[in-house]
């Protein structure tokens, strides 16, 4: 790999990252100069990044108004949850015949501590806690295909999650769905912890539909 390659690449997972974190908003432009600025890197490399975004579902390019951040609607973030729960189901299933009895540990101590954040109310902390776990079951599942389509989904659709994240009453409903995969993991029960998977991506879409709906009725 070339040092241009080795820029062009850190690029891209810095924008990526602004766009997951929030920085960059659905539907802002992204100027390539601004961009080569902030991130201390060529035009060339932003343009090359911008591209490869775009290809990931990120970014979408106007013609003739440059780079913006891609809007993802309701009815396409409850196509990527349904997409989720096949591939979910899987890396579950596969966490549960592969996990070792450190990793299921580490398992148990993410939900207690999920436990302790719908107690104490931390929405944010719960919020981290429900990604971290996510990505220890793919981690544990082996699956790196399935690691990949799901780091891509989930990009697409941060804005969705974070809105969901914040419903009120969400986290105490979610809860006892991820102690579900949880408990199914460690057993070491794979038809279990794929179904368990599955009913909390149904959840998620049902969660999503009603907080769409929410957010109309609030509209003045």
């Amino acid at each position: 790999m070339t040092v241009n390659e080795n820029t062009a690449r850190a690029v891209v997972a810095e924008i990526r990252d602004a766009i997951v974190r929030g920085d960059f908003v659905p539907n802002q432009r992204l100027v390539e100069a601004d961009l080569s600025e902030q991130f201390g890197a060529s035009r060339a490399a932003v343009r090359s990044a911008l591209v490869e975004l775009a290809n990931e579902g990120l970014v979408e390019r106007v013609q003739n108004r440059g780079a913006r951040v891609r809007a993802v609607s309701l009815a396409e973030a409850v196509e990527i949850s349904e997409v989720r729960m096949a591939v979910e189901g899987l890396c579950a299933a596969k966490a549960a015949e592969h996990v070792t009895r450190e990793q299921a540990k580490q398992l148990k101590a993410i939900g207690r501590a999920m436990r302790t954040a719908v107690s104490h109310g931390d929405v944010l902390g719960y919020s981290r806690l429900n990604q971290e776990l996510h990505r220890l079951v793919r981690e544990v599942s082996g699956q790196r295909t399935a690691q990949d389509v799901l780091e891509r989904l989930r990009a697409q659709s941060v804005r969705h999650q974070f809105r969901l994240a914040m419903h009120p009453g969400r986290p105490s409903r979610s809860l006892p769905e991820h102690l579900a995969i949880i408990d199914a993991i460690c057993a070491h029960d794979a038809a279990g912890a794929e179904e368990a998977a599955r009913a909390h991506l149904r959840s998620v879409i049902a969660a999503l539909r009603e907080v769409d709906q929410s957010s109309v009725r609030t509209l003045p």
